[in-house]
């Protein structure tokens, strides 16, 4: 009841708050805590289990029973699955009710920011691990309602909050063995399982490396097989979609895909069975989930992985030894009964297939397609798509296949070039579907000369676009195409012009039929005058010969900087006719007087301004369209809502597609605005042994240089302006001074950059020297702190060399047997007696010390027995005298007195 009470006091009041009728909402909390009463307190089983059913129904009808519910439903329902495994119907009761209470219920009515009932209950119940690891031994009973309900209560939760549940998992033992044991189960429970790993795995390494080690492949593509392939249903698009969250970033599994189980059940389901002819949307969701594996393969996995290019380069290569592009092409470009989607997806895996892979380029190159006796290169198929078809989609994703076949492969390029034969005026006015005969260049060129008859520009442009990526950085394909000479729609009326000439009156053509149309153009028009800006831009790179027969008509340049000034244009029309201009000064190599550099400079100047010149590229560059920091946005996975309808398939934002052009064909490499890389002068760049000081002030005397020559070149360009504002007429003097003015305003401008670049140095070494200093004084004292122990260590070695020098001096006098300072054997001995002597003498004195006073207390002891011995014969003499008789006894007693004494 701990547990009740929490929840309560986390929701009290809730209810009414969120729902606004609190009569309402109490009553709601009544109902459903007598429920819960019923549920706990019950006596007899049938009325409890009656109780479950009735708060079931109520939870899965009222948003505010599902609050309630929350607040104070959950530890009852869990005491029940705990201690209640007998009562079946009941289990079943508990985990449906708490199922209902997980499930969002959608009204039609209600504010966005209004709380969702599920959602909260999600929170709570996910938030007590116990409650997770009671869920998954429930997967264990043998009722197939309790394991269903499991499942989805599992399911509801993973929807709702997929983190704290994918970490409960982990971290419960066999938890995620026990949810793949779900996939051998019958066919409801697995389908449920398939959906939940589909869940799980979702963005979680972990957890998809363990359940690939469960064996998930091999149950994934069983499963397939007995659905039918890519003629099963929904269950076949959970699998797949499983199996791409597997390996979408995780280099490891698509390893053990490639190296256990291989590709060939992957392959098999882009096999086209009986009708092939019939796509029905299921089919379509599938053989796209199919086409998102794969071109998850040829990826090789995430842009952070080391292993990536490696991996995707082995994924490659045993996908076209399997046939691959053979069921690409088929569902790409012969299928034309297929789903555009389809046919685009299939398309731009055949661009990746082939992409920097020389041995695929050649592969693709040789491919035919079509039956005996009409057959046609696989190339020749792909560009009719792009010249014929409707769909920006399609047109997008069959020109990325010439891309990517075009991109570092001259070769190939050349190939394609070599193909480029212009055809007679009478086939000009061919109807497209007569060009099956056609090569590869006579296709191509028809298209572009196709506008002639009904003015269609975007069947040219879409040409103009293919034939840019033949040309990309390949002098040989430019020479040879600019040799190219078309006939005039009307021979009569003119010779044949160049193709290049041709090209830019197209782009004339394109905006006078844009003017004219007084309402927005169409998807097609949107793009007509960048993708041909681009051919020219491209063509015109680093080849001189293609300026010069640019230039060769006045008013192509006329017409250039109109475009450039007209402000109604888009700013990346603006910035790519900039950047034309641009590649009319740099790569230009004439000395003809009208065509020659400093002449275009000065009438650049002139028109349009140098400073307004410039800002064209820093607009086109700050535009979204030339963005190309922009990460390619990756496609989104195919999922059951978003399969709901096939008119989500069908329809993939077609301005999407337009975006998607756009940005593709407007990446100009060799005229991108190199805004990282500053061209710093001779005189700015740092000289042998010179310090800081002396770099600092060299600096500051080149930049006052500069200062002075800028301001001399400014009053010189003043005095020659007002020069020619007085002549206001032509004549060779006028050209020689807009000449003169032209070189000058270069020079100024020049002069103006290296100005601003000098003081950006300036600053940059500024920082670099504060930054040096800051760094020596820390190396200063380092270098004090190693200088001591230095020392240190050359103190102690030199006491170990003067010791070496005396030990070695002694070894070689022993060695050579000569007078060497031994130590005298004898004198030692003499003084250790001599010392020994020292110490015994102290020791006898001490000795006779204590003698001589022995002695002293004998010789008193001898006095006082000789004085005693008088006495002795005195008295001997008296008893003689007295007593003669007795004298033996006398002298015994004497003797005893002696004795005593």
């Amino acid at each position: 009841m701990d547990l009740m009470s929490g929840y309560k006091n986390r929701m009290q009041g809730v209810v009414g708050l969120v729902f606004g009728n609190e009569n309402s909402a109490s009553n709601e909390d009544s109902h459903v805590e007598r429920l819960l009463d019923r549920i706990s307190n019950g006596v007899l089983a049938e009325d409890r289990r009656t109780a479950v059913a009735d708060l079931q129904s109520v939870v899965a009808e009222s948003r505010a029973a599902q609050l309630a519910f929350g607040a104070m439903g959950f530890p009852v329902l869990l005491s029940v699955l705990k201690e209640e495994r007998d009562d079946v119907e009941m289990v079943r009761g508990a985990l449906e009710t708490i199922v209902s209470a997980l499930t969002p219920i959608d009204h039609g009515k209600g504010q966005k920011d209004e709380i969702q009932p599920a959602l909260m209950n999600t929170d709570l119940l996910s938030r007590e691990s116990e409650s997770i690891t009671l869920l998954l031994s429930l997967l264990s009973e043998e009722d197939f309602y309790i394991r269903y309900y499991t499942l989805q209560l599992l399911t509801a939760l993973l929807t709702n909050s997929p983190n704290r549940l994918q970490e409960a998992i982990l971290t419960i033992p066999r938890g995620i063995t026990k949810l793949m044991d779900m996939l051998m189960d019958r066919e409801v429970i697995r389908n449920e399982a398939l959906l939940l790993l589909t869940y799980l795995t979702h963005e979680a390494e972990e957890i998809q490396k363990i359940v690939v080690f469960e064996g998930a492949f091999e149950k994934i593509f069983s499963i397939i097989r007995e659905e039918g392939g890519s003629e099963g249903g929904v269950v076949v698009q959970d699998c797949l979609q499983l199996l791409n969250n597997l390996i979408r970033i995780n280099v490891s599994n698509q390893v053990l895909l490639r190296e256990t189980i291989g590709f060939d059940p992957l392959i098999s389901i882009l096999k086209l069975r009986g009708s092939s002819h019939r796509f029905t949307q299921q089919k379509t969701i599938n053989l796209l989930s199919a086409l998102e594996t794969i071109s998850l393969l040829i990826k090789g996995g995430p842009e952070t992985d080391p292993g990536k290019v490696t991996n995707g380069l082995s994924n490659k290569t045993i996908l076209v030894q399997k046939k691959v592009l053979d069921y690409l092409l088929m569902l790409g470009v012969e299928s034309q009964w297929a789903p555009v989607p389809l046919r685009c997806t299939a398309l731009r895996c055949i661009g990746d297939m082939i992409a920097n892979n020389p041995k695929n380029l050649d592969t693709l190159a040789s491919k035919v397609l079509g039956d005996q006796p009409q057959v046609e290169p696989a190339l020749n198929s792909i560009l009719r798509i792009i010249l014929r078809t409707s769909s920006m989609q399609e047109f997008v994703a069959a020109d990325y296949v010439f891309m990517s076949f075009c991109e570092k492969n001259p070769d190939g390029q050349t190939m394609l070039a070599s193909t480029l034969i212009p055809q007679p005026q009478s086939m000009t006015n061919v109807p497209p579907e007569e060009d099956v005969n056609m090569s590869f260049g006579s296709m191509l060129l028809h298209g572009v000369t196709l506008s002639e008859s009904d003015g269609d520009l975007e069947t040219c442009c879409r040409a103009a676009s293919v034939l840019c990526h033949i040309l990309k950085n390949n002098i040989q394909c430019k020479e040879r195409v600019l040799r190219i000479e078309l006939e005039a729609p009307t021979p009569s009326l003119g010779t044949p012009e160049p193709l290049l000439h041709r090209m830019v009156k197209y782009l004339a053509l394109a905006s006078s039929v844009k003017s004219k149309d007084g309402k927005s153009s169409t998807s097609g028009n949107m793009y007509v005058q960048p993708i041909i800006l681009k051919l020219l831009v491209t063509w015109l790179s680093n080849y001189p010969n293609a300026v010069h027969c640019f230039l060769d008509s006045r008013p192509h340049l006329t017409y250039l900087l109109e475009l450039v000034e007209n402000s109604t244009t888009t700013v990346c029309i603006r910035g790519l006719a900039a950047v034309l201009l641009g590649e009319c000064v740099i790569y230009n190599k004439s000395t003809d007087s009208g065509k020659d550099a400093f002449t275009i400079v000065d009438t650049i100047s002139q028109k349009v301004g140098l400073t307004s010149y410039f800002l064209k590229f820093e607009e086109m560059q700050k535009s979204i369209l030339f963005s190309s920091s922009k990460p390619a946005q990756p496609r989104k996975p195919l999922s059951r809502p978003s399969a709901a309808s096939m008119a989500e398939i069908e329809d993939m934002d077609e301005n999407e597609a337009i975006d998607k052009k756009n940005e593709d064909h407007l990446m100009l490499a060799p005229i991108h605005p190199k805004s990282k890389v500053a061209v710093v002068p001779a005189e700015l760049e740092r000289k042998g042994g010179e310090n800081d000081g002396e770099y600092i002030k060299r600096l500051k005397s080149f930049v006052e240089k500069q200062c002075l020559e800028i301001q001399d070149l400014l009053g010189r360009n003043a005095t020659l302006a007002e020069d020619l504002a007085k002549m206001g007429g032509g004549g060779p003097s006028q050209r020689e001074h807009r000449s003169s003015g032209g070189s000058e305003r270069v020079q100024v401008e020049t002069l103006r950059r290296d100005l601003q670049e000098a003081s950006q140095q300036l600053e940059m070494l500024k920082e670099e020297k504060a930054k040096i200093e800051s760094e020596a004084s820390i190396y200063r004292n380092m270098s004090g702190k190693i200088e001591s122990d230095l020392k240190s260590l050359s103190d102690a070695y030199n006491s170990l060399e003067q010791a070496n020098f005396l030990l070695e001096k002694e070894i070689k006098a022993l060695k050579s047997g000569g007078a060497t300072p031994v130590p005298d054997i004898e004198a030692i001995k003499a003084e250790a007696k001599e010392e020994a002597q020292k110490e015994s003498e102290v020791e006898l004195n001490d000795l006779l010390v204590c003698l001589g006073q022995e002695q002293s207390k004998v010789d008193k002891a001898e006095r006082k027995v000789v004085g005693v011995g008088r006495r002795r014969r005195k008295i001997t003499r008296r008893y003689r005298r007295r007593h003669g008789v007795a004298r033996r006894r006398g002298r015994l007693m004497v003797l005893a007195f002696v004795f005593e004494i």
